[in-house]
């Protein structure tokens, strides 16, 4: 490369796993780098950020940061932030603040648009179907005002694609849009990745830690040995055969064999669409249902008294059915859920996600589903004959971290811990990264090396 550095920004940072993957390419590459500027408005962030890469790095608000400011640079990085366009979320899109960050990108591309050879931007799966209006579009509106910006308005060459972290050696499956560009004279992008053999989570696992005994973990083990909590999600939501409710260890306390069917029947049940009918509401999935409906399927004549004590005992939640209301802000639209107070309560399942201490044991010789921040603290893991939490240390191998990386400085208290892994929720898979990156510099190496 005849010493040449490419000079890079890093946007959104996080805790620098874009930045990381990058820099793991180029080395292969025998790319020098140089990380110019990094924007992140997150204490916790930054904290992990410096310390990690040893820079001191100002708090900055990207929309307040003068694109003069910044120094020139050759490539952007950016995982911009995806609450808007997730599937989790609202999905307000750009009728988010968030959504909108997007535009803070493009006027940094614009400004440096001289000396910028490409970019690398990553976000949620649902930035792909965000405002699709006909389902055989290959993308929705939101997607394609942002490849329309980087394509015809600043005249890259602009391609995206949507991999699963878990093809890639990570033992997660995590699917995420990468949005790759490079000035036209480097050529088109092409993806092209090999095969990378899959790891487990148990390779991930710290073996041979502390398990501790709460009452949780008391009642679980007895009614479930190890082996059968394997995989295993605890939440009273859908899930088949590899969930566990409540009841079923009566975590929030004691339920008879009777009021075990009310319940099951009940969590079946409130998902039929005949009951919206019924009740006056557009269909969801979970709708409250008086006694009266709920004794055409389940006739006893306790029942009353059984839904009085289920509900004492937080099973279940006496509440107002919820009506969708249609919302249109700056030509995006999204909906949400109200409580319709014209119509009379009904039962219903209570389905909080943060009802248990953890909600989902990680199966030792498969993969973790993808990890989410407001979960992050509530995975577990079997070790030898009990259950304990996902230690920070594990949950960086589970996003490819490699090993020099440390979130040891939140590993001072609960409050801090869940920091930590409210950092690690939202962050990227590095080895995903580094393979995306490797597509984009090889197509600026050879334009380099010609000169």
């Amino acid at each position: 490369m005849h010493n040449y550095t490419i000079k890079f920004i890093d946007l959104f940072a996080g805790l620098g796993g874009i930045r990381i993957g990058f820099e793991e390419a180029a080395a292969e590459l025998g790319i020098n780098t140089k990380c110019v500027f990094t924007s992140e408005i997150k204490d916790s962030a930054l904290k992990a950020y410096q310390f990690n890469f040893n820079e001191d790095i100002p708090k900055r608000d990207i929309t307040k940061v003068d694109a003069g400011e910044i120094p020139e640079f050759n490539i952007l990085l950016g995982g911009f932030p995806c609450q808007a366009f997730s599937f989790a979320g609202s999905q307000k899109g750009f009728a988010d603040t968030r959504g909108t960050l997007f535009f803070e990108i493009e006027r940094i591309l614009r400004h440096h648009l001289k000396n910028v050879d490409g970019f690398l931007l990553e976000n949620v799966e649902g930035l792909i179907e965000h405002q699709k209006e006909f389902k055989s579009d290959p993308y929705g509106r939101t997607l394609k005002v942002i490849l329309t910006v980087l394509r015809e308005k600043l005249k890259f060459n602009t391609e995206f694609i949507l991999l699963n972290a878990s093809d890639f050696g990570v033992a997660q499956a995590r699917k995420r849009v990468y949005i790759v560009g490079c000035k036209k004279k480097y050529g088109s992008i092409k993806f092209a990745f090999s095969n990378i053999p899959q790891k487990t989570v148990g390779e991930c696992i710290d073996y041979g830690m502390a398990c501790p005994q709460t009452d949780f973990t008391k009642l679980l083990l007895e009614h479930y040995n190890v082996k059968e909590l394997e995989g295993k999600f605890l939440k009273d939501k859908r899930g088949g055969a590899s969930n566990i409710h409540s009841w079923d260890f009566e975590y929030k306390g004691k339920v008879s064999a009777k009021q075990k069917e009310l319940l099951n029947l009940l969590f079946k049940q409130r998902r039929r669409h005949s009951w919206a009918e019924a009740i006056g509401i557009e269909w969801m999935d979970g709708m409250p249902l008086t006694t009266k409906q709920i004794s055409t399927f389940f006739n006893d004549e306790n029942l009353q008294s059984m839904l009085d004590d289920l509900v004492c005992k937080n099973y279940l939640v006496l509440e107002y059915p919820k009506k969708k209301i249609y919302h249109n802000e700056n030509g995006s639209s999204y909906t949400e859920r109200v409580p319709d107070e014209t119509l009379p309560k009904g039962y219903n399942i209570v389905t909080g996600k943060l009802s248990f201490p953890i909600s989902h044991i990680l199966p030792s010789k498969g993969i973790a589903p993808t990890i989410v921040a407001m979960d992050m603290n509530t995975l577990g893991v079997i070790d030898n004959s009990g259950i304990r939490h996902l230690t920070l240390k594990e949950g960086l191998r589970l996003f490819g971290y490699p090993s020099w990386y440390s979130l040891e400085e939140f590993n001072k208290s609960p409050r801090t811990i869940k920091l930590g892994y409210d950092l690690l929720g939202n962050s990227v898979c590095v080895p995903v990264i580094k393979a995306v990156a490797k597509v984009l510099l090889s197509n600026l190496k050879k334009k380099y090396e010609k000169n």
